[in-house]
């Protein structure tokens, strides 16, 4: 790497979590294994720059000096364009938040600069801890320092040398300095090897603050910076790591058809210590630490006089295949806790506390039960409650806020109603893998309880619609023209006609939009809603791959209630359930297959039209068709119900899952859904941004 004559990189920096110790540990090996021009060892240059957690944060960072959190589509584009992507509109300008984890990058990278700036280091090589070099490295990086060198006399007084990168998907637009060198236009992903100079560190702090991720920001510099690369990337990001970023940029992707596959997206962790009991005196946080734990991957029971009895049964046996691994605010458990500690000897406990709160006799006799149990501490006013909880439980806390809920109290049970059962019979279809989704018991049928005044803190008006979708009313619907991965078709506004006595018209074309080969129809509400009662009269599509949808649906974190008729098997009705526990922006998105029923309707749901509606409860979700109750889950019954206000959509969309709505019969389009009224009854929350 370089002459002893010639400037050369005197230090590396990597950067490493203080919660990851065995990255460090693989980058310590990694670095041993290579030497530098003298034959010294890479490791004796080498310094661990400790990395900003995310997992600190104790809200969303603001914009500041060094970062704003704030982006936009256009700076994505600007570095990757997307020229297949036609959505009708383009909104270049709308705000894209980072993620913390990628203000976390940003802020780790920016400290090593301003410490290069401050230091008599000429050249320094950064490094994130998932990185591992290629064969050959030493020799290429000697032979692409050399040619530098040879560029005019220079004497290597670049800014920037990528070392690791990525080009993007359609080529990097870039000049060939030599054989092994080229500079850059824009275009390069991956900000995790490369050499930086001192008067390099100094031109990027001037530059600041960093808007959007670091690996994003820095394209947009390399107009004023001097930029090289390598002709090959000469260091690798290592793949049999799991990586901490989340990335702010893909909801916007998805919605223009830019991506059209990815992964599975499960949640994957499970909590090693188990089972969790927790107590505390009313209005302590109990609530907030049960949506805790369940966000950090414990299927949670919570807030109950009792629990269901063979749940109870086996918990007090320490026998059985329970449901639950954590239990928090069980008055039936309150007397058991003395019982619970011998049962459970390896079991976590944590009391939940307030400066306000009142703390009764059946509190104080916890506690002395509890006396020399594992026990933490969680006092409501806390602002370390992720630090408290994780570090009781060994886990990593996620990258966003501890949830705050209204304390729900303890709901009464009930008992199951006939009509509970005089629901039609059903089909279970393959389900998610998830903390969330409780595996089919025999004996297990959910918790049916009396709902409460508690949960999340949310103002919500009640209103009353009944559209019979004569016009679009810009004021309720909004006509998409975006997209989503499995959806084989752009949403796209022409394809929604309004017909007197038929109502809206939603059409499935093929048309070739660049990224997609066909057109679809959606509508979405204008306003969110919480709890209520939602109701379409369709005409369903029969044509083989072709979705109808008629559901309720929301991001961060991911809720979803939905209807839906596939045109293979119109005489089948699709309800299905996602949930993801947090609280408002919670990055939480999980799941791809829900937990979904399916329903013999005893019709042809596209020979005429027919009523579908959604009641929605805090303890439970009712599917009627014509009116008649089809299906009913109460809570756990497999998921529980979702919490925050969700978006109404219909649409009609061809399908990218064969297992779905079997393949699209293309020579079947044009085909049509039709929607000839919806109303709702419910608690309006706010209105959406415009799409």
């Amino acid at each position: 790497m370089s002459t002893k004559e010639s400037p050369r990189i005197e230090r590396i920096y990597v950067i490493n979590l203080n919660r990851q110790p065995a990255r460090w540990a693989e980058m310590q090996q990694e670095l041993r294994h290579v030497l530098d021009w003298s034959g010294v060892e890479l490791w004796n240059l080498t310094e661990r720059y400790a990395a900003v957690d995310a997992n600190h944060f104790m809200q969303e960072p603001l914009k500041d000096a060094d970062i704003d959190p704030i982006y936009t589509l256009g700076d994505q584009l600007f570095v990757e364009p997307q020229p297949l992507a036609l959505p009708t509109r383009l909104e270049l300008n709308s705000p894209i938040q980072m993620s913390q984890p990628e203000i976390a990058v940003a802020r780790s990278h920016i400290g090593i600069w301003r410490q290069v700036a401050a230091s008599n280091l000429e050249y320094v090589l950064v490094l994130e801890d998932d990185v591992w070099f290629r064969s050959g490295f030493a020799p290429h990086l000697d032979q692409a320092w050399g040619e530098i060198e040879t560029e005019g006399d220079r004497k290597s007084n670049f800014d920037i040398l990528y070392l690791s990168y990525e080009e993007v998907k359609h080529g990097t637009p870039k000049t060939f300095l030599s054989s092994n060198v080229f500079r850059p236009v824009r275009g390069l992903w991956h900000l995790s090897g490369y050499v930086i100079s001192r008067e390099g560190a100094k031109k990027l702090l001037r530059l600041l603050p960093c808007r959007g991720p670091v690996d994003l920001w820095i394209n947009h510099q390399f107009g004023v910076l001097d930029v090289r690369a390598t002709r090959l990337f000469i260091i690798s990001q290592r793949l049999d790591v799991s990586s901490t970023n989340s990335y702010s940029i893909l909801p916007a992707l998805t919605k223009i058809g830019a991506i059209t596959s990815e992964g599975a997206s499960l949640f994957h962790v499970r909590p090693s210590e188990r089972p969790v009991f927790a107590f505390g005196s009313g209005d302590s946080g109990l609530s907030s630490l049960a949506m805790a734990l369940s966000m950090l991957g414990y299927r949670c029971c919570s807030d109950l006089q009792e629990l269901p009895c063979p749940e109870l049964e086996m918990l007090l046996a320490g026998v059985g295949d329970r449901v639950f691994d954590a239990y928090v605010n069980i008055r039936s458990l309150s007397g058991e806790a003395r019982a619970l500690r011998k049962r459970y000897p390896q079991a976590k406990f944590i009391i939940t506390s307030s400066n306000t709160g009142v703390t009764d006799d059946n509190h104080l006799r916890i506690l002395d039960d509890l006396n020399g149990a594992d026990i933490a501490v969680l006092h409501l006013e806390a602002s370390n409650k992720w630090q408290v909880v994780c570090e009781h439980l060994r886990c990593a806390p996620p990258t966003c806020s501890f949830p705050e809920l209204s304390d729900l109290g303890q709901r009464q049970l009930l008992c199951r109603t006939i009509e509970a059962d005089a629901a039609l019979s059903c089909e279970t279809p393959k389900r998610d893998k998830s903390p969330w989704v409780v595996e089919p018991r025999q004996w297990w049928r959910g918790i049916h309880s009396v709902p409460t005044k508690g949960g999340p803190a949310i103002t919500a008006t009640p209103v009353s619609v009944n559209d019979c979708l004569k016009f679009l009313d810009t004021s309720r619907w909004l006509p998409r023209d975006d997209t989503f991965t499995d959806n084989l078709a752009l949403f796209r506004p022409s394809n929604i006609e309004f017909r007197s006595g038929l109502g809206a018209a939603l059409s499935i074309r093929r048309e070739s939009l660049g990224v997609r080969e066909y057109s679809a129809a959606s509508l979405t509400s204008c306003d969110q809603y919480l709890f209520g009662r939602f109701e379409a009269i369709i005409k369903a599509s029969k044509v083989p791959g072709v979705v109808t949808g008629f559901f309720l649906h929301r991001d961060s974190p991911r809720q979803e209630i939905d209807i839906e008729i596939a045109g293979n098997r119109s005489d089948r009705l699709l309800v299905n359930v996602f949930y993801n526990p947090g609280g408002e922006g919670a990055k939480f998105d999980y799941g791809y297959r829900g937990a979904a029923s399916y329903i013999n309707l005893g019709f042809d749901a596209s020979e005429s039209y027919h009523g579908y509606a959604i009641e929605w409860w805090p303890c439970e979700i009712r599917w009627f068709v014509d009116n008649r109750l089809v299906h009913r889950r109460f809570d756990w019954e497999p998921t529980p119900v979702p919490h925050l206000p969700m978006a109404l959509h219909v649409n009609a969309w061809p399908s990218r899952s064969k297992e779905l709505a079997g393949r699209l019969v293309s020579r079947r389009l044009p085909t049509t859904t039709f929607i000839r009224s919806i109303t709702l009854e419910a608690n309006r929350h706010q209105r959406l941004l415009p799409l």
